[in-house]
């Protein structure tokens, strides 16, 4: 497995990670048990696919170096999620 894919599951996991108290709530919000399930576990693989896009996007450039361009990817999704409205 070469450092890019490395890369994209771990910013994508620790996504998962940093928001998850946030998704969890909003899928307990939801009157019914599965479907709340179901919103958690999507909105868990569109972080990962968001983080691998722009994580691929950013490596694709070559603007920074691995390291930056994981960080940067880490802080973009959390904002994005955050200011969607948790």
């Amino acid at each position: 497995m070469n450092d890019l894919t490395k890369a994209q599951i771990t910013v994508g996991l620790l996504a998962c990670f940093a928001l998850i108290w946030g998704l969890g709530q909003q899928a307990l919000a939801s009157s019914d048990l599965v479907f709340g399930i179901l919103i958690l576990i999507g909105q868990l693989i569109a972080i990962m696919i968001l983080s691998m896009a722009i994580l691929g996007i950013l490596q694709w450039t070559k603007i920074f170096d691995l390291k930056t361009n994981a960080v940067l990817t880490l802080v973009t999704i959390v904002t994005i999620r955050l200011l969607s409205g948790v």
